[in-house]
């Protein structure tokens, strides 16, 4: 069986556990020295890793890391039971708001930046989820 890790670049680790830690009550599971920090609590582990500012991802990159809001098509959704509750959990935590929630056949969808300028979403699925949409 194939695993998936889930690993998230971030300049500040400490603030790093605590917003994952405060917006979807993930908990700490192993430290990695100061470079990494194993949270658990979702289907799959999430591997905060310490990258500095102006780094590059790879050897001869072009672009180096910036911690200010990008995109990436790869991101986060994280479905919850009670979408106001977890946004507003999320946004004390240091997250940005980043629209209304809306409602769709499959559930509801708020969009959000964490505080590293990564983009996530919170989904509240409805009873049917995305069997509502599936052909």
């Amino acid at each position: 069986m194939l695993r998936l890790l889930v690993n998230i670049d971030v300049n500040d680790i400490e603030r790093a556990v605590a917003f994952y830690t405060d917006a979807f009550a993930l908990t700490v599971g192993r430290r990695f020295r100061s470079d990494a920090v194993e949270l658990l609590g979702a289907a799959v582990p999430i591997y905060l890793l310490a990258k500095a500012n102006d780094s590059t991802a790879a050897p001869g990159a072009s672009a180096a890391r910036t911690y200010h809001r990008h995109w990436t098509p790869v991101h986060l959704d994280f479905v919850v039971d009670d979408i106001s509750v977890a946004l507003s959990r999320a946004e004390s935590a240091g997250a940005v708001r980043e629209s209304e929630i809306s409602t769709h056949p499959w559930g509801r969808l708020a969009l959000l930046a964490d505080p590293f300028g990564h983009g996530c979403c919170l989904i509240e699925f409805s009873e049917r989820g995305y069997d509502a949409i599936a052909t």
